[in-house]
């Protein structure tokens, strides 16, 4: 199956790289997405064991108290502790610290060597969690879980989007947003089956199954081949070459070799990748990734996925009713990032992201207002009808963030950094979307006990600034050559060309001069940058 032409203006001709979607890159990409599985099981099983009684009778007392007590407290309030809260978000704060660790080593030793080592973090992990005593064991574990995910998080988009050929780049990529949807609904699973469990420790295999997908990544990454961007950036230049003709499935790859070889050539050039990230030209890149991934966090998805269970508890619909209503979203969730699979590199990326924010909004502030008018401080009158709507609309919600800001808030950063920049981008783009993960988790339960069915206003509000974002600010990268992004994007967008003009890239091409000690000024005495 061979790809289309793909034109670009390269040196003012055009370049056809060929390509097939060939096995050995489909089975990379699944291997590699695997790390997304965890980062999902991760997301999704937190919530569950945080609505567990025996997990909140042993590390939680004092919540667990509240919870037996309903008519003590708000409804909206029964979970507000910063120590429960910490159990989620300590895994985030690691990530964010791990994922400048992480981009050294992206750069240096490759993506392969990256993602294994996010497996070895997940099953040292997983070790301590399963087999926590207290909470000084549990929040270890979760510290090595987030470095865990600060490394897969680095390396996963980034392999994925080298190695897919351009014009299912997008699909290919999604696949990592797809296994995180496939992991939260499969820890949405266990922790429904795992509460029915006799005795005290259902919590401890909820946790413990997370080895699982950790295993598969560890064993993953051992077998799939780095790309070729890693490969001829770190100097293997024939290995890179053979790579290249293998996961194309064809002989004929100059072109894209040549272009690749010309890439790491620029990046070498570059002693500091974090430095030249404030380089005026990479200006458009980093501000949108830092905006997606601060945005991406805003839209209130993971206050949902983390406490899904929690949040339905907190409406009346009962422990059990409240992890099978998490299962429900977590089919959905899977579901709709299976239809963003198909439509990136036919619908492209901004109307995938401007119709689902028009979905999101309508469908926070139905939610707001029902709450408003159904669930007061010590009453859960919510009644069966309306509950079962607010579960539709909660659906609503999660599908059109599945197809859109899920996979798309880690796709276009991935795709659009130049390479000597790419793994400093990627390390800010993560590290970014970790840190607001973290303020959300940490915040969410205190947010709605003092916001109540504001909350869902509140988020609604910032769904309605991002799609202006979007319909002002964000390029369409569909079909785009990751090595073309400037010439075919940037230098074409009514906004960000401004940023490209030949005096500032000659400018920053000085610059690095400089870093590297290779600029003077000349000889007329003209002033340095």
């Amino acid at each position: 199956m061979v790809a289309g032409g793909i034109s670009a203006p390269g040196g003012g001709e055009g370049k056809e790289f060929e390509a097939k979607v060939t096995p050995i890159v489909v089975i990379s990409c699944l291997m590699a997405a695997v790390g997304g599985l965890m980062f999902g099981y991760d997301i999704g099983i937190s919530g569950g064991v945080t609505s567990m009684g025996s997990f909140l009778k042993k590390f939680f007392p004092k919540v667990y108290k509240r919870t037996q007590n309903p008519g003590e407290n708000s409804n909206y309030c029964k979970y507000d502790n910063q120590g429960l809260q910490l159990f989620t978000s300590s895994l985030y704060l690691a990530g964010l610290t791990a994922t400048f660790l992480a981009s050294y080593t992206t750069r240096k030793f490759g993506r392969k060597i990256t993602m294994l080592t996010a497996g070895f973090f997940f099953i040292a992990g997983v070790v301590l969690n399963a087999a926590a005593q207290n909470l000084g064991m549990l929040i270890a574990g979760r510290i090595l879980l987030g470095c865990g995910v600060g490394f897969a998080n680095q390396a996963v988009p980034l392999f994925l989007s080298e190695i897919a050929p351009t014009r299912i780049r997008g699909a290919l990529n999604i696949s990592f947003q797809l296994m995180v949807t496939i992991g939260i609904l499969v820890a949405n699973l266990v922790n429904y089956g795992t509460n029915k469990m006799k005795g005290e420790n259902g919590w401890r295999v909820s946790l413990g199954l997370a080895g699982f997908p950790a295993l598969l990544l560890t064993v993953g990454a051992l077998f799939v081949t780095d790309t070729p961007n890693s490969l001829i950036e770190r100097g293997r230049l024939e290995e890179g070459k053979t790579v290249l003709k293998k996961i194309r499935g064809t002989e004929n790859i100059e072109p894209e070799f040549e272009q690749l070889v010309e890439a790491s050539r620029k990046a070498k050039q570059v002693e500091h990748p974090f430095k030249n990230l404030l380089m005026r030209r990479n200006t458009p890149q980093l501000v949108i990734s830092i905006a997606l991934q601060i945005f991406q966090q805003f839209t209130g998805i993971n206050a949902i996925m983390f406490y899904a269970p929690v949040l339905f508890d907190t409406l009346g619909f009962g422990a059990n009713a409240s992890l099978y209503s998490a299962v429900i979203t977590g089919a959905v969730n899977v579901l709709s990032t299976l239809v963003s699979m198909y439509s990136v590199d036919k619908l492209g990326r901004r109307f995938l992201l401007l119709q689902a924010g028009v979905q999101m909004f309508l469908s926070q502030v139905v939610i707001a207002v029902i709450l408003g008018l159904k669930v007061t401080d010590h009453s859960e009158n919510l009644g069966h009808g309306w509950a079962i709507f607010v579960v539709i609309l909660v659906c609503t919600f999660v599908s059109s963030f599945a197809w859109s800001w899920g996979p798309l808030g880690w796709l276009i950063p991935s795709e659009t950094f130049p390479l000597e920049t790419r793994s400093a981008g990627q390390s800010v783009t993560v590290c970014i979307n970790l840190l607001f993960t973290f303020v959300i988790a940490q915040a969410f339960l205190s947010m709605l006990c003092h916001l109540k069915f504001g909350i869902f206003l509140f988020f609604s509000a910032w769904v309605l600034i991002m799609s202006f974002f979007v319909f002002f600010l964000l390029p369409e990268t569909k079909n785009v050559p990751i090595e073309e992004m400037t010439e075919r994007v940037w230098k074409q967008h009514r906004f960000w060309k401004r940023f490209m003009d030949d005096d500032h890239v000659l400018d920053d091409k000085k610059y690095s001069q400089l870093e590297e000690g290779n600029y003077k000024n000349d000889q007329n005495g003209q002033s340095s940058v």
